[in-house]
């Protein structure tokens, strides 16, 4: 009886997880939950016609994979063809949200390709299973169907596995 309740959970669990090949469920980032940097709503529908790398990270974690964000920054890619989405977990640290969003407005500025966006109460943990109080690294295709998704701190391998996905898809 244990195990069929466990393997329901966990079932009901992947239903809700970013999965390879997928398009995740529509998210919306709003109001009380957070958003844009600009306070505007943030939504998952946006993420097509471009491949993106969407990194979901708790602010004490922000230097996890600064080695996978520097190989990025070294491809140059097309913008006309790349995003990348950097959402932060304000839910996940003790950290005051008005130090972190004074910080990511400097950010905003200084990598105005990069979409900036608040998660104040944990809503892709919650609707997408990412991983909390972590590095999240998810590749959307140019359809947001999921391409890649790591949760921790990315190896050479994974880095250089990640970077291929890319490339790939890009052409």
């Amino acid at each position: 009886m244990k195990k069929i309740v466990l393997m329901l959970f966990v079932s009901t669990l992947t239903i809700f997880a970013v999965s390879v090949g997928e398009v995740p469920k529509e998210v919306s980032i709003e109001k009380k939950d957070g958003g844009h940097i600009d306070g505007t709503t943030w939504n998952s529908s946006m993420i097509k016609d471009k491949i993106y790398v969407l990194f979901y990270v708790d602010p004490d974690e922000k230097d996890t994979n600064n080695p996978f964000s520097e190989a990025l920054k070294a491809k140059k890619y097309d913008r006309e063809k790349f995003a990348s989405i950097a959402i932060i977990n304000l839910a996940a640290t003790w950290l005051p949200n008005f130090a972190i969003e004074a910080t990511l407005k400097k950010k905003q500025k200084e990598y105005p390709d990069t979409i900036y966006v608040k998660d104040k109460n944990k809503v892709l943990v919650k609707e997408w299973s990412l991983k909390d109080d972590s590095s999240n690294i998810v590749v959307f295709d140019k359809d947001g169907k999921v391409l890649y998704s790591f949760s921790g701190k990315l190896g050479e391998e994974e880095i250089k596995k990640a970077l291929i996905i890319i490339d790939d898809h890009l052409l």
